[in-house]
């Protein structure tokens, strides 16, 4: 079978053949998140658990950098190929990553010396603020190769190695995987083994990559000399600022939303949340990786001003983000309960107060995939404002909105029926935008 390259004109058949590596880099990249999660809940306990999923919100703050330069830097390489500048093209890649590396070094230090005070001024206390220092810490110390590992998903698609990303994922996720059951069920390490184990495999999910571009290889992109260019940077920061939009965003929220579950159901809340949210990034991973697997061919196609393939190439995702929809909702209705038994099937409530939050919750994956997808285009198209105006509605102003009114008025439910109707406006907002850009990127 004949590899598929951005110059393609994609039909429905191609267009999953190109994009499935990148959903299963994404779902498996989920799912030894979740099974990170599953070791903590099942061997270390309940407080434990909450403490992981209490900081974690903090930790991808750090680390949205990297989705960052990796959506953003993505887009600008791709316009660049469509334009046939090969070697300019190489160099804003290499530029790219070795910022990051300057940045994220600097941002591990930053994050290890002050997690104790930023834990404390979140709320937590006690045991469980010493748990998320000891967790938090351990993580940090990997966060280089955690934001490589992200960027390079984003830039092996644009390099047309899609394979090649889910490889490297599949490694980082196995390893993860062994390591968590070696680690905490065999040695009984505890919160330090999970995240060693964890460390330990975002380590080969960002630096193997690191090593395949710095040799001689067969893709589009490799790692050579370069120059400063702050006009790229600044373009690749604006262009990739919805991604950190919504990073930042999404983590703020996670904070918001265990703060109001701490006052309505109490630790059992933050330990349901944290359920929800491991199986909400399975369920999500589908759009993500639909979306981050079409960018690249988005923005060469406009970068070569091949304005009926941008046409074409938006009505099929539309099509497709719609069927994936209708399956992520079912699916999270029929494994509401079995997922939620998974991980907190040990106490009867806190299987109740979980399994409930999951049925209500699934309803937001009938609209999410609109707005993920809306976003992502539009950084494609490199137009940054209103890829990051999508993202801010989306993952910030409607869901702080919605879990601060609607608990108010349905408690507990309130809380998880939030996240449907922030999705349902965001998925209003995009396509109001789709319509209004139509023109001015002649896709209508």
């Amino acid at each position: 079978m004949n590899a598929l390259q951005l110059s393609d004109h994609f039909t429905f058949k191609k267009l999953m053949r190109f994009t499935l590596p990148s959903i299963l880099m994404m779902i498996f990249t989920s799912i030894y998140g979740v099974v990170d999660g599953f070791f903590v809940s099942n061997y270390v306990g309940k407080t434990p658990f909450a403490a992981v999923n209490f900081i974690m919100p903090f930790l991808m703050i750090l680390g949205s950098l990297g989705f960052m330069f990796g959506t953003g830097g993505s887009a600008l390489i791709a316009k660049t190929l469509g334009e046939k500048k090969p070697d300019k093209a190489r160099q804003l890649f290499s530029l790219f990553i070795y910022v990051t590396l300057l940045c994220s070094v600097l941002l591990s230090l930053l994050g290890i010396a002050f997690i104790r005070p930023i834990a404390a001024w979140l709320g937590a206390e006690g045991t469980m603020l010493n748990q998320c220092v000891l967790y938090g810490r351990i993580i940090l110390t990997a966060l280089p190769a955690y934001m490589l590992q992200y960027e390079f998903q984003s830039f092996l698609v644009t390099a047309e190695k899609p394979q090649l990303g889910l490889i490297f994922t599949i490694a980082a996720g196995l390893t993860n995987m062994v390591l968590d059951a070696l680690f905490v069920a065999v040695f009984r390490w505890g919160l330090v083994g999970a995240a060693a184990a964890t460390a330990i495999s975002q380590a080969v999910g960002g630096f193997a990559p690191l090593i395949y571009f710095f040799r001689p290889n067969t893709s589009l992109l490799r790692l050579t000399r370069t120059k400063y260019d702050g006009k790229a940077l600044g373009a690749a920061c604006l262009n990739g600022s919805s991604e950190l939009v919504s990073n930042i965003s999404m983590s703020i929220v996670s904070m918001l939303y265990n703060a109001q579950l701490i006052q309505y159901a109490g630790e059992d809340g933050v330990a349901a949340y944290g359920v929800l949210m491991y199986v909400n990034m399975i369920f999500l991973a589908v759009f993500i990786g639909y979306s981050v697997g079409t960018a690249p061919i988005i923005g060469f196609h406009y970068g070569a001003q091949n304005h009926p393939e941008l046409k074409s190439l938006l009505k099929k995702s539309l099509c497709l983000i719609g069927f994936f929809s209708i399956a992520m909702f079912a699916l999270a209705e029929g494994l509401g309960r079995p997922l939620s038994r998974i991980f907190v099937g040990y106490d009867p409530a806190l299987f109740e107060l979980t399994s409930r939050g999951f049925l209500i919750y699934s309803f937001s994956f009938l609209f999410s995939g609109i707005a993920i997808y809306g976003s992502s285009f539009f950084t494609a198209l490199n137009n940054g404002l209103v890829s990051a105006l999508i993202s801010f509605l989306r993952t910030f102003l409607f869901q702080v909105s919605t879990v601060l009114l609607f608990p108010l008025l349905w408690g507990i439910d309130g809380i998880w029926l939030s996240i449907t109707a922030a999705e349902l406006m965001a998925a209003i907002v995009t396509a109001l935008f789709l319509i209004v850009e139509r023109k001015k990127y002649q896709y209508g």
